[in-house]
């Protein structure tokens, strides 16, 4: 009871203290004269939130860089040591091939999942469409660590003769198969595999609700036209609907990419990166708080960084084209 009272107390003083800086600092610009009131006034309301991205986002993001060309305790200059180390790693390799394994699976398959949901949910009755909708938007209430241990129990694993309290071997024994340990079956990189199944489960609902939302507002006029025509319901849906939602589903492939990209909670609860499952961000992890290597995880974060950034701006090239059309 303690610390919920401490946590409201925390949020009204820190919005109340937000609220009167605010109300202060715009006091004292509207006392100024007009001109230099006009002046100041948008840094009033811009000037805090500059501020503090400077302070929490671009000096770490600068100093992260500084510390990826310095050897383990970031004290001695070594120049590019931790990236041609990294690069010269077999491990390391392997890391970056199960990202983007990751990232060519998972989004494709959250938005091609949420899609085909969104267009039967969207069939349904009024009442039926918002029961299933809720259900499957579900499991983004949940945390990644949450449906990881969900998932645990998914892929349990029990000797052969004793009860299989996993639901994989449950079935995969009723079929006449032996009891296998999912998660250590690296063949195929079945087990990343599986891994994968976790956030795809997660993903479904969002991408679900934005793009059935992006299919309801496609004018029906066109899709009657199009059956006038001759074209039966998948031709009408990929060749009128898909068309005009195809923005949606950029958008949301690269958010989704984007977070695929950091994913790092799923393979830490499940595997802790053994059995060939590691990502890049639980590499980092690793070199930093079990090996104690500040220039090797530095380099590490940079590599996304700089992984993550044509992806970035490509994503805000397509908001100001939206914009601009507007």
């Amino acid at each position: 009871m303690l610390k919920i009272l401490n946590g409201i107390l925390a949020i009204l003083g820190g919005v109340g203290a937000s609220l009167a800086l605010f109300w202060l600092m715009n006091f004292a610009v509207e006392r100024l004269p007009s001109k230099w009131s006009e002046r100041l006034k948008p840094w009033v309301f811009a000037g805090p939130a500059v501020l503090f991205i400077t302070i929490f986002l671009v000096y770490p993001a600068v100093r992260t860089i500084v510390i990826s060309f310095f050897d383990k305790r970031g004290e001695n200059f070594i120049g590019i040591d931790n990236y041609t180390s990294l690069f010269g790693d077999s491990a390391f390799h392997n890391t970056i091939l199960n990202t983007l394994l990751w990232l060519l699976i998972v989004p494709a398959f959250a938005v091609a999942t949420g899609l085909l949901v969104a267009v039967l949910a969207d069939r349904l009755g009024p009442k039926a469409e918002k029961g299933t909708k809720s259900l499957i938007f579900l499991p983004m209430a949940i945390s990644m660590v949450g449906a990881s241990t969900i998932f645990r129990f998914v892929y349990e694993w029990r000797p052969a003769g004793d009860p299989q309290i996993g639901l994989l071997n449950a079935v995969w024994t009723a079929l006449g198969g032996e009891p296998q340990v999912w998660l250590q079956q690296s063949t195929g990189r079945l087990n990343s595999l599986l891994l994968m199944v976790i956030l795809i489960w997660m993903q479904t609902g969002y991408c679900m609700v934005l793009l059935s939302s992006a299919i309801k507002g496609v004018p029906e006029d066109t899709v009657e036209a199009a059956r006038m025509d001759g074209a039966n319901e998948v031709q009408a849906f990929f060749r009128i609907v898909v068309p005009q939602i195809w923005a949606t589903v950029v958008t949301v492939f690269i958010t989704v990419f984007i977070g695929v990209m950091k994913i790092f909670d799923i393979v830490y609860v499940m595997t802790g990166g053994n059995f060939n499952t590691n990502v890049v961000a639980l590499a980092f992890f690793k070199e930093l708080f079990e090996f104690s290597n500040d220039g090797r995880s530095a380099a590490i974060v940079v590599i996304l960084l700089i992984a993550v950034t044509p992806v970035m701006y490509y994503q805000v090239r397509r908001f100001k084209a939206e914009e601009a059309m507007r």
